[in-house]
């Protein structure tokens, strides 16, 4: 997808480097590779101005993935006889913003969506170098499409639990298309409108500037400060001005 002029002149005025981020869109589509994702035509806006700045960017359907259900981080261990989360999850580690992106069904997130953030729930607890959990330091958005109703409930949702997974929230950190409430066309029918829809193009635009400047600015100061929220050390009996006499 090419960038409309207004997007081209942000991107050439930009006196921020970018090159060193990372930033992987999940796409919790119903359909499997290379079938067209209406979800995948929001995704390319993003995407689009994130590549021109220099970022390295993958887009990923965890449908193409075998995911096991379940909470744990290779759920083999738990009886299942193929889990293809921990391949996943390197990807996951890898990115310094993480946008995940749903389409709607019955008002509500996809049920793809739904199993992937259980997935990156099941390693949530894993620490970094710091001794904080593994997500700490990184970014997260979300893009939603649909034909009907939901795409500030699929948000809220999706962003709540980014943020309780470890994950830091831009301001206006998502952004959606709602086509004619269904049966109605979808973002990329023809005539829909959708592409063209100022408002979702403003707001995905807002979005990704969101998330590559918090990314920036975390990074440049090595992350999350490391004090009064690292599981390692509330393990090892610290308790960060924590008031119960009980733990002095």
């Amino acid at each position: 997808m090419s960038l409309s002029d207004r997007n081209q002149n942000l991107c050439d005025e930009s006196k921020w480097s970018f090159t060193d981020l990372h930033a992987l869109f999940l796409n919790c589509t119903l359909k499997k590779s290379p079938e067209p994702s209406h979800t995948n035509g929001l995704i390319s806006i993003s995407k689009s101005i994130m590549e021109a700045n220099g970022v390295t960017v993958e887009v990923v359907r965890p449908v193409d993935f075998d995911l096991a259900y379940g909470v744990y981080a290779d759920m083999t261990k738990q009886g299942w006889d193929k889990d293809e989360w921990p391949s996943l999850y390197v990807k996951v580690k890898k990115a310094d913003i993480l946008v995940i992106t749903t389409p709607i069904w019955l008002g509500e997130k996809s049920s793809i969506c739904t199993k992937t953030i259980e997935r990156l729930y099941s390693t949530s607890g894993d620490l970094n170098d710091e001794g904080q959990y593994a997500y700490y330091g990184r970014v997260g958005g979300c893009l939603v499409t649909g034909n009907e109703d939901g795409a500030k409930h699929c948000a809220m949702n999706v962003l709540y639990s980014l943020q309780h997974l470890g994950y830091v929230i831009p301001p206006q950190a998502d952004a959606g298309w709602l086509g004619e409430a269904g049966p109605g066309p979808s973002y990329l029918d023809p005539g829909s409108g959708g592409p063209e829809n100022d408002f979702t193009n403003r707001n995905t635009t807002f979005m990704t500037w969101n998330l590559l400047h918090l990314a920036r600015m975390i990074k440049d100061v090595g992350g999350i400060p490391a004090h009064g929220n690292q599981r390692s050390k509330w393990d090892a009996g610290c308790r960060f001005d924590y008031p119960n006499p009980a733990y002095r």
